[in-house]
Formats: C-alpha cells, structure tokens, sequence
C-alpha cells in the first residue's frame, strides 16, 4: 500500500497585480534564508511583486502584519520564522501566541500564509524550509496568494473589513460609538 499522498491546489491568477509583504524573523539566519526564498519563487509564479521586511523574532511577526495591515496597501502576508523547541517553556508560548495572532488577524480579513515553522531540532527546520526540498516557504506564499483570489473573489474593493478608521471617525462625528 502507498503511503499517503499531499494534494496541492494550482498556483492562482490574478488580473490585477498582487503585492505580498514577507515578514521574517531571521533569527536562524540560513533558515530564514531558505523560506524567504521559497516564498518569493512562489510569489513570481504567480506574478505577485514582494516586499521583505525582518522583524526580531516570531512574536514580532504578527504585530508588524497588523501595523502593515492599517498603515499600507498589501493585498497579503506571508509570516516566515522559525521556533525550535529549548529546554523552557518560551516554546510554548512562542508558538502558541504567533500562531493565535496570526490567526486572529487572518480571521480579521487579512490574507496570510503562515510559514512559521516550529519544530523540535534544527536538522527538522532545515529540511522542512529547503526551497528546492518541503518549501515551506513556498507553502505559506502559496495560501496567502489562495486567501488574495477568495477576498478579491468576494469583496468588493469599496467595502473594507472590519473597524476602518475612517468608519471610526465617521461614527465619532455622528456621536454613535
């Protein structure tokens, strides 16, 4: 009997460019290397243009998608680190908190492809960020570009999500919280 086998979906396409902002914790550098250049081969085959931006670490990687997210035009994110299991439980916590961020801002309309990888040794990051092996950079660009074709599928470009800060001000001036 064959193993199991992974399915994935075709790269999408766009007719208006996309422009993807890549947030890395380079804190294993060759790593983070590896992802980011999985993330941007992904991102070109699609036609998608990407900024890259580092940040201190994977707890960072969420606060710099939710700045971006207020303060710029990306259409998404791909978030790239990499957590290796020490000898405290900063793993836990690392992992658990970047993760619940990122989701919690995915679930605030933000298209995000998480790469962050979190593993217990440095050999299983490697083999899992390899551009040309598992390519979990790649991964992470390829749901983002998935999450930009389903909001541009179903949006609409004059509706924004969620608590814009001009429907904030344009409550405030009504008097209506």
């Amino acid at each position: 009997m064959a193993g199991p086998t992974h399915h994935s979906l075709a790269t999408p396409s766009f007719d208006k460019p996309v422009k993807l902002l890549i947030v890395v914790a380079p804190y294993y550098k060759d790593i983070a290397d590896q992802l980011v250049a999985g993330a941007v081969a992904e991102a070109e085959k699609a036609g998608a243009t990407t900024e890259v931006i580092e940040v201190p670490g994977a707890l960072e990687i969420p606060t710099a998608i939710g700045i971006a997210g207020r303060m710029s035009n990306y259409d998404g994110y791909v978030a790239l680190g990499c957590v290796i299991r020490g000898e405290t439980t900063h793993y836990e916590t690392v992992c658990n908190d970047s993760s619940r961020a990122l989701t919690l801002l995915g679930l605030s309309g933000h298209c995000i492809g998480n790469g962050i990888l979190t593993v217990e040794t440095y050999d299983q990051a490697a083999v899992r960020a390899e551009a040309a092996g598992q390519n979990k950079g790649g991964g992470a660009a390829a749901a983002a570009l998935h999450l930009v074709a389903l909001a541009r599928r179903w949006g609409k470009a004059e509706r924004g999500v969620g608590f814009t800060r001009e429907l904030k001000m344009a409550q405030s001036e009504d008097g209506q919280a």
